[in-house]
């Protein structure tokens, strides 16, 4: 059995059915890109490789439960989750600690410090990121499919173009036409982003 041809969901269904190494072998599958994920956010591998396995937990626990619904879109979930992980650790970390002045983003002199981004900055792009969602949701189907593909799991215009059996032309026009549309709405409900 040629595990690369196999799709997410059957290799979910032989794990529903006792096959415990095809957990594995999704796991495996979109592993790099779990991982590649959290570690730009939180920048710390060890904290990322903890992060990563609560994450996969996590997914295991949910499929075992039978509250995964499959909708053709397994790395966007595990992606979904791994996300709330980052902010659920880092809401832990502001819970228990107490700030000073050099946690605070400040120097001595009171001049901000250029450095890697705050937990309100990832707050702030959650924020902007459900906005986009919302926006993304007036597109057509069409066009919300190839966005939510592309931006929200990641998938190159390949992937997408061989998922929605569609040629790498016709997705990159999807994509082309929900970007004018999404600027158009953006225009016309007079919408900033920040």
């Amino acid at each position: 059995m040629n595990v690369q041809m196999l799709s997410d969901q059957v290799l979910l269904n032989h794990y529903l059915s006792g096959d415990r190494t095809a957990i594995s072998q999704l796991i495996e599958r979109h592993s790099r890109r779990v991982r590649d994920y959290i570690n730009l956010m939180v920048k710390d591998r060890d904290l990322a490789e903890d992060l990563f396995q609560e994450t996969f937990i996590k997914v295991v626990r949910v499929i075992d439960e039978g509250r995964y619904v499959d909708n053709g879109k397994f790395l966007s979930w595990v992606l979904r989750i791994a996300h709330n992980q980052v902010i659920d650790h880092f809401r832990m970390q502001r819970q228990d600690k107490t700030v000073n002045e050099s946690d605070s983003g400040y120097d001595i002199l009171g001049s901000l410090r250029f450095t890697e981004g705050s937990v309100e900055d990832a707050l702030v792009s959650e924020q902007i990121e459900r906005d986009i969602r919302r926006l993304v949701k007036l597109l057509p189907d069409e066009q919300r499919e190839v966005v939510m593909m592309r931006y929200f799991a990641g998938l190159s215009f390949k992937d997408i173009a061989e998922q929605t059996n569609v040629s790498i032309n016709t997705a990159l026009g999807r994509m082309r036409y929900a970007l004018i549309n999404l600027r158009k709405i953006i225009r016309e409900k007079n919408i900033i982003l920040s």
